[in-house]
């Protein structure tokens, strides 16, 4: 089989105005009742529950965004729905790339295991990882040339700030940069969050193939990560459901040259638009309102530069 590279994918997405990303965080007792009456197993259930949401908006979707602790938590029956989910979209919509919400960290020798199933036995074209341990122990997914990897950042969730804005400090050659980027008057102190922009930019991101997770709901920090991190890719949960705006993301967003290098990301808001029996024709309302909302904000700034 034709080994799948992430990034190309992506950036080919953008290309054809495509930013949101759909997220499968297939929650079971929120499935509509047409689907779970329907099948008897945990794992039917599921699968055809995102089959119907995969048919309904892989053309409108950037990526798809499978959240696996909504499947991890079912035991067998759910990793078999989640694998069987990937496999799907990678046969209906073989040109839309998807994200492994998974949050990984650990130990290098753990860690391989973690990438082993990520990418061999779900066969994932990217994951989240979390930084805490370092670069070096991040080492098998950063080392995964043709995968995507988002490190989180800057989270959405209440209480993010309590580590991630710490102020730390850094070596002096670290502090010079964040000072020509963003004009410090003092220092050598920097909240933790820019700390780890910086290192995933210009340390880890050797193979192109790194992100950032950057929550919606903190949109000057979002602003801040963007002038440290160029144009790397930046997927961005909480708009919607959790009250990111979505004109003042897209603002904060947007790379130095204008474009949106980055990835609107919708769960619940999406696939859980309705509750009735046509719910996947609801879940695709949304994606194109997100999406065709999405572009004419950049439109509107675009006729603005000009």
């Amino acid at each position: 089989m034709e080994e799948r590279d992430f990034m190309p994918m992506l950036w080919a997405q953008w290309k054809a105005g495509k930013f949101v990303s759909v997220g499968l965080d297939s929650e079971f007792e929120k499935i509509p009742e047409i689907i779970s009456s329907a099948h008897s197993s945990i794992a039917e259930t599921l699968f055809y529950f995102n089959a119907r949401i995969i048919d309904a908006t892989c053309d409108l979707a950037c990526l798809f965004k499978v959240n696996s602790a909504f499947y991890e938590v079912h035991g067998v029956s759910g990793i078999k729905a989640l694998i069987e989910t990937i496999e799907y979209i990678t046969t209906r919509a073989p040109l839309v790339p998807i994200i492994l919400d998974a949050k990984r960290a650990d130990i290098g020798n753990t860690n391989n295991n973690y990438a082993k199933f990520a990418f061999e036995a779900c066969r994932a074209d990217a994951i989240t990882v979390n930084p805490y341990f370092g670069g070096q122990s991040l080492e098998p997914f950063l080392g995964s040339k043709n995968k995507g990897i988002f490190v989180l950042c800057r989270t959405s969730n209440p209480g993010a700030e309590e580590f991630q804005s710490r102020l730390v400090r850094v070596s002096e050659d670290e502090f010079k940069k964040f000072n020509e980027i963003l004009s410090y008057e003092s220092g050598p102190l920097v909240p933790l969050y820019q700390l780890v922009a910086l290192r995933v930019t210009t340390e880890w991101n050797k193979n192109g193939n790194c992100g950032l997770v950057i929550g919606a709901t903190a949109p000057s920090e979002l602003w801040a990560v963007r002038k440290i991190s160029g144009d790397v890719p930046i997927l961005i949960p909480g708009v919607g459901a959790q009250g990111g705006d979505l004109e003042t993301v897209i603002k904060s967003a947007r790379s130095k040259d204008g474009k949106l290098n980055a990835i609107i990301n919708s769960s619940r808001g999406i696939i859980f638009a309705s509750k009735g029996d046509y719910f996947a024709d609801a879940a695709r309302r949304e994606t194109e309102k997100l999406t065709n909302e999405i572009n004419r904000i950049l439109s509107e700034k675009e006729e603005v530069k000009q």
